[in-house]
């Protein structure tokens, strides 16, 4: 293990953990190994999280409590419990990668306390409030090749963007794209609280996550025109959280720039998907969303439920896992970000 590249988490939430377990249920556990852990929670809580989860399952492998560390089949990895970056020996740690899944951070003089106190280059597991917060946002699919040396601080854009950003992508260059309208019918999140309660800024999210659905902000669409230019202006986006656990969808409102028939539409869906295995995925089975629970696909697109009315006014229906497809996309970009920089 002494040539893998050495990743850190910093924050050991939904995506946190979830990157954690993608990565030791793939093969890049021998290339890539998790050396510390940074979250405020005690280590036993840590570890049992870890060992069981409501919506993936028992852990496929063996946890256990060392001292200030979890052993992962047998592997150590440090866990410290800092509220900020300087507390955290990052460089005699010896961190290559910083996956950080906090949330707590979007601005780059935040993401630069983490450089200053020794991480080499960070992963963000959100969009940074801007584009010029980040060195680079990226889709894996679209435009992962940009990634290099020559970038410290990356983001791993959103759930939504990773899922929408490859079909709309095949869409515009097939047929070109006038306008779209996106709805995110997106799962619950821990920014809602179970009964009703206090939230810092959006009363919406002060209702039961359980019992409504709860319309809420989305930065979707700017998320599809930082990767879709030529959209600017044309793209509108909506989210409603719904109380399920897990997996998301996202309907998506098309105005087409030729004429198009909803079998010349899953032929070209079901043709990406072929071409991007792992990436995009294509069936016409009558699914609930349950279905796509632990898929690591960015997205899944419901072939049954595509639809035109009109010769360019199209309906599309998106499926995917909002945590673990996120989380092994987060996978797919740290391997490929390390090939560039090592």
């Amino acid at each position: 293990m002494s040539s893998s590249l050495r990743i850190a988490i910093n924050g050991y939430g939904r995506i946190g953990r979830c990157f954690l377990r993608a990565l030791y249920e793939s093969p890049l556990k021998n290339t890539l190994q998790i050396v510390s852990i940074n979250e405020p929670a005690d280590l036993a809580t840590i570890a049992y999280l870890s060992r069981f989860d409501s919506t993936h399952g028992v852990f496929p492998g063996k946890i256990e409590i060392g001292a200030d560390c979890l052993i992962v089949d047998g592997r150590k990895i440090g866990v410290t419990h800092a509220c900020v970056p300087e507390e955290v020996d990052w460089k005699g740690i010896g961190v290559d990668l910083l996956i950080e899944c906090s949330g707590c951070y979007t601005q780059r003089q935040d993401f630069d306390r983490f450089v200053e106190a020794g991480c080499e280059r960070l992963l963000i597991s959100q969009p940074g409030r801007s584009a010029q917060d980040v060195d680079l946002t990226v889709v894996y699919g679209i435009n992962h090749g940009e990634l290099g040396r020559d970038q410290r601080i990356v983001s791993n854009a959103s759930c939504t963007t990773n899922a929408v950003v490859p079909v709309l992508d095949q869409l515009h260059r097939a047929f070109g794209i006038g306008h779209v309208f996106l709805t995110t019918l997106h799962s619950v999140m821990n920014d809602q609280p179970l009964i009703d309660g206090y939230h810092h800024s959006d009363l919406r999210r002060t209702r039961s996550a359980m019992q409504s659905m709860i319309p809420v902000g989305t930065g979707l669409a700017q998320g599809v025109e930082r990767f879709l230019p030529q959209l600017a202006g044309r793209v509108q986006a909506k989210a409603i959280r719904v109380p399920i656990l897990n997996v998301s969808a996202i309907d998506v409102v098309v105005e087409l720039g030729c004429d198009a028939t909803a079998r010349e539409i899953n032929l070209l869906l079901s043709e990406a998907a072929a071409a991007q295995p792992g990436l995009i995925a294509y069936s016409v089975d009558p699914h609930a969303s349950i279905d796509f629970s632990h898929n690591p696909h960015s997205v899944i697109v419901d072939g049954s439920q595509t639809r035109i009315n009109g010769p360019r006014f199209a309906n599309l229906l998106l499926w995917f896992d909002n945590e673990w497809g996120y989380a092994n996309r987060m996978l797919d970009v740290a391997n490929y970000w390390s090939k560039r920089f090592r």
